[in-house]
Order: structure tokens, then C-alpha cells, then sequence
């Protein structure tokens, strides 16, 4: 029974870097390379929850420490992202980042400072017919 406990705990640590690393960077390079935008957005959308989460863990790390379930809900929560059945980072994008995304851009709109805000963006980038000749 111990070398099954032993096997369980190697394929245990190593399914987190081949569920979270390794299949959506092939999956994320295959989609670049389709003609076809959902799989780019189911991509795009894993690799910006991914990196919430890792940084939310990195935040709580001290906390998550006393949660010994944690790796295991979060390869479960990864699995359901990153599986192609379930397009979980699809899905929390479109009902979540997305709504938030839009109601920022709406007020930013509606603001009267909103002009001063964008200085900077429109220093970086020239209007049409500004572009200096080199």
C-alpha cells in the first residue's frame, strides 16, 4: 500500500505543471495557428485567469498554507479551465471579465476627466496625418 501512496503522490505533483503549463502552451500554440478565433479566446482568457490565480496565491500564500486540500481543489479548478469539454476560461470570461471590462470602458466615457486620462496613450500613439517623417 505504500508504494501506491508513493505512485499516487509522484502522478499527483506532476499532473499540476502538465495540466497547468505544458497542455494549454501546445494548445495555445496550435490555436494561433487555426484559422478559427474561439480557440484564440479560450487561450487568451486561460492564460489571464491563470496568471489572477497566481498571483492571488502568491498573495495568499501564508493562508492557503493551512488549506491542505488547496492544490488539489486548484488542479481540479485548472482542469475545468484548461479541458476542451467544459471551456471553463471561456465561459468565466464571457460572464465575468468581459461585463467588468465594459462597464469600466462606459464610465471612463461618461467621465469628463476622462481626456487628461488617455495623455499619455495618445502621446505613444499618433493621430492620422501627425506621423514626423524620419
Amino acid at each position: 500500500m505504500g508504494r501506491f501512496w508513493t505512485l499516487l503522490t509522484h502522478v499527483h505533483a506532476l499532473a499540476g505543471p502538465v495540466l497547468m503549463l505544458l497542455y494549454p502552451l501546445y494548445a495555445s500554440v496550435i490555436a494561433i495557428e487555426s484559422p478559427s478565433k474561439v480557440d484564440d479566446e479560450q487561450w487568451l482568457a486561460y492564460w489571464i485567469l491563470y496568471s489572477f490565480l497566481t498571483l492571488t496565491e502568491m498573495v495568499l500564500q501564508s493562508v492557503l498554507e493551512w488549506i491542505p486540500i488547496w492544490y488539489s481543489v486548484k488542479l481540479a479548478l485548472v482542469a475545468w479551465l484548461v479541458l476542451p469539454q467544459f471551456r471553463g476560461a471561456a465561459f468565466i470570461y464571457e460572464r465575468f471579465v468581459r461585463q467588468k471590462i465594459k462597464q469600466y470602458h462606459q464610465q471612463r466615457e461618461k467621465s469628463p476627466n476622462s481626456k487628461g486620462k488617455n495623455k499619455f496613450v495618445d502621446f505613444i500613439i499618433p493621430k492620422k496625418g501627425e506621423q514626423e517623417a524620419y
